[in-house]
């Protein structure tokens, strides 16, 4: 519940790492039903208005600008609600358009140590409705003695040390916001001389050959940032890609995602850089992930043409800037996509209270 402590907005709030990203996770309780006034309250509380979130709880990076806002299921098979915000500080935005995996790895053990969903012994099945997709997503929590466990023996690149398993099954990822896999009606597009690769599969994605944009797509991530001209034409592909998705407003959103491919270097299927939009992930989004390999099992795509022919069931690992990320590809049972299984940990950080200001402008990014 919300309280007022010298004018300011006090709100209960967890800090959770979920996979490679971390952000404050909140019951959607706690928060003002109203979406304009519950974005100015996270706008506040990340610290918006400054680049590295100086003025809030944000970590300067989109990576460490994420929301969690978790409550009751709200639909048939689900046991908790989901909804992911992307915070942009410096153009004072919340894009509530895309879904995250990496965040989404926290949300079964915050709501099972919220009292949202019942702890079994040994291990929770939680099923996680993405509001922003309409989609199901089931976590295998580990759960000895009916607690979280967070310590354990799995290791995934990018975050240090070892932590307890966590599993997420993407149960029918296909149109995840635009209804259909292949949103522009076909494998391959062409814009401006450019083969693309346009897949909806848990999110929005632009697939695109990193040697076509005169790149090796091995190029520490830093360096593209700084490449003004490489980043205004990926720019440009990207929102005529997210027009010819169905998205009025690509150059006001973060979807779609570019995703730079290249042949694998360390026995991999693929080498991949992925952008989200503005950045290089440091590694891979899980979302982006389930995307890439889903088109890694469409014909003439850019990213089968690359990866080679691939059976099902069988694993996609890509080799991105931290490390390696495989996904699990399984037939889906009259699905018009596979479904995808990757293993993630979390961690609980700290839990507390967060200060916002007593009113704080918001501007909404809404898919088109």
């Amino acid at each position: 519940m919300t309280h007022l402590i010298n004018r300011q907005i006090g709100i209960p709030c967890v800090m959770m790492r979920g996979g490679t990203s971390r952000g404050p996770f909140f019951l959607a309780s706690d928060l003002p039903a109203a979406p304009m006034e519950r974005d100015a309250l996270l706008l506040s509380v990340m610290g918006a208005g400054n680049d590295l979130g100086i003025d809030g709880i944000g970590g300067g990076n989109p990576l460490t600008s994420k929301v969690a806002i978790v409550g009751p299921a709200t639909r048939t098979g689900a046991d908790v609600d989901y909804l992911f915000a992307q915070v942009r500080v410096q153009e004072g935005v919340v894009d509530t358009s895309p879904n995250c995996g990496n965040m989404l790895a926290a949300v079964g053990p915050f709501a099972i140590e919220s009292g949202l969903v019942p702890a079994t012994d040994g291990v929770t099945v939680v099923r996680i409705h993405n509001v922003n997709t309409g989609k199901l997503i089931e976590a295998r929590v580990q759960t000895p003695g009916r607690q979280v466990a967070y310590d354990g023996e799995a290791v995934i690149d990018g975050v240090p040390g070892t932590a307890a398993p966590i599993h997420l099954a993407f149960l029918d990822a296909a149109g995840a916001n635009t209804g259909r896999l292949l949103p522009t009606g076909s494998p391959i597009d062409r814009i401006d001389g450019i083969e693309v690769s346009c897949i909806d599969a848990a999110i929005p994605v632009m697939l695109v050959r990193a040697a076509d944009l005169a790149k090796t797509g091995y190029e520490p991530i830093d360096s593209y940032r700084a490449d003004r001209d490489f980043m205004a034409r990926l720019e440009a592909l990207r929102v005529e890609a997210g027009r010819r998705m169905g998205f009025r407003n690509a150059a006001g959103m973060v979807i779609p995602k570019p995703v730079l491919l290249a042949p694998p270097t360390r026995g991999g299927t693929l080498s991949v850089r992925y952008f989200m939009p503005h950045d290089c992930h440091r590694a891979m989004a899980i979302t982006g992930a389930v995307a890439t390999a889903t088109a890694c099992t469409i014909p003439e795509t850019v990213a089968a043409a690359l990866a080679g022919r691939l059976t099902l069931p069988g694993d996609v690992t890509f080799e991105h800037p931290a490390g390696r990320l495989t996904v699990r590809l399984d037939p889906g049972s009259g699905q018009s996509a596979p479904t995808a299984s990757i293993l993630r940990t979390a961690r609980r950080l700290f839990e507390g209270t967060v200060f916002a200001r007593p009113s704080t402008p918001s501007r909404t990014a809404l898919a088109a």
